[in-house]
């Protein structure tokens, strides 16, 4: 398989080193966690020739005798060298039992530099504080950026490469198929093997075809406000047996899988977060058509996932804005900085142009406004409004 450097995630890992957080990579399924953690190892063995590096990956079968926390404990011990800068990487760490015993054990000799990856549902953020007792760096791992993609497949002209993104998406191990199809039967896999499977797992769940229901219904529903309610209204409507607590439940674990990632709304004129109607982001817009097929392509909801997951990407905290009664799509914060931004597919017509720009023109502060769209041109400003191609803006950062 073609590798290309993911510089963004290598740095943060390259930034870390000898802190004594233990480093977690985590993000969905086969979103490439495994080969940034070989990237790492060749990185520390280039560079650093003190280094010893204690490498477990528990996808190879040699490694199965050590599933079982005292036997790994006891391996990595017995690989210490004294005097040299101990590395330990370990990929896939949840199939190993207690495995949190052996990493909290490992971080309290403060002899170990620490560096880990697990599936999604089984080393969740939310989880790392409990498990160890040891303060964790988290480095979020997404799919292939536009960026990546054009990188990947070493494309020039960015126009003809957005489209073909729109399609394909970020989950590179289906960038190995020649057909279109072929492709989605994988990233189909990914999400109905990798996805669904371990979230079953984890939490004993009794009726596997309801999550299955609820998570094409959120595929079908991308950018839509929701709440667990109303799925449940909409699910219960279609014959499916199922109350809003267990919809509550099931968001919770599909969110905590990195499957989706769930966007409250924020009131900008009250300045207040709102409880109430969420949306949904796909973290790979693929899984939608993977699953639910091409037939309704619905490019501006398509667009809007992919800019949602950049925002992500770029390390901003994302909110609906809602500002008399009217929708701003992204309020993306990060420190001091502040940026109000429309995604649309197309706004050629005035009618659309002017159902974009308006909610804009309402926000009286003097953060920057963007819209995001299709324009194929070069970047210009609408009464102080920035109006960017989506191309260029994933491009650019």
């Amino acid at each position: 398989m073609k590798l290309i450097e993911r510089k963004q995630y290598l740095d943060k890992m390259i930034a870390v080193i000898n802190t004594p957080d233990i480093k977690v990579l985590t993000g969905v399924r086969r979103c490439g966690k495994s080969k940034l953690l070989e990237a790492f190892k060749s990185y520390v063995m280039k560079n650093n020739s003190n280094a010893n590096i204690i490498h477990i990956n528990f996808n190879l079968s040699k490694y199965d005798n050590l599933k079982e926390y005292t036997k790994l404990n006891e391996y990595i011990e017995n690989n210490y060298v004294e005097n040299k800068d101990n590395f330990v990487l370990i990929d896939e760490i949840q199939m190993c039992n207690n495995f949190e015993l052996c990493i909290n054990n490992l971080h309290a000799t403060e002899m170990y530099d620490i560096y880990i990856t697990g599936s999604n549902a089984f080393l969740l953020s939310s989880d790392l504080a409990t498990l160890f007792t040891g303060r964790t760096f988290e480095i979020k791992v997404y799919p292939f950026s536009f960026t990546e993609y054009m990188q990947y497949f070493e494309l020039t002209d960015k126009h003809l490469a957005f489209d073909k993104y729109m399609f394909e998406g970020g989950m590179s191990g289906s960038y190995l198929y020649e057909e279109q199809e072929d492709k989605y039967d994988y990233i189909e896999n990914v999400f109905n093997t990798l996805i669904l499977r371990d979230i079953r797992q984890k939490y004993n769940i009794k009726s596997p075809i309801l999550l299955d229901r609820l998570s094409q219904f959120l595929m079908d529903n991308i950018s839509n406000l929701s709440s667990a309610r109303s799925i449940a209204d909409t699910l219960n409507s279609n014959k499916d047996k199922i109350n809003h607590k267990t919809v509550s439940k099931y968001l919770n674990y599909l969110c905590n899988a990195f499957a989706f990632y769930k966007i409250p709304r924020y009131d900008i004129k009250g300045k207040k977060y709102l409880a109430t109607n969420d949306k949904y982001y796909l973290s790979d817009h693929a899984f939608r058509y993977a699953k639910l097929g091409t037939k309704n392509l619905d490019s501006g909801r398509i667009i809007e996932n992919i800019v949602a997951l950049e925002l992500l990407r770029r390390g901003y905290e994302i909110y609906v804005g809602i500002l008399y009664k009217k929708e701003i799509d992204f309020i993306a914060l990060k420190r001091s900085e502040k940026i109000y931004i429309q995604v649309s597919d197309n706004i050629t017509l005035p009618e659309t142009f002017k159902r974009e720009i308006d909610p804009l023109l309402k926000i009286k502060d003097a953060y920057p406004k963007i819209v995001i769209a299709r324009t194929r041109n070069p970047e210009y400003q609408y009464e102080g409004i920035k109006i960017i191609d989506v191309a260029d803006w994933l491009l650019n950062k």
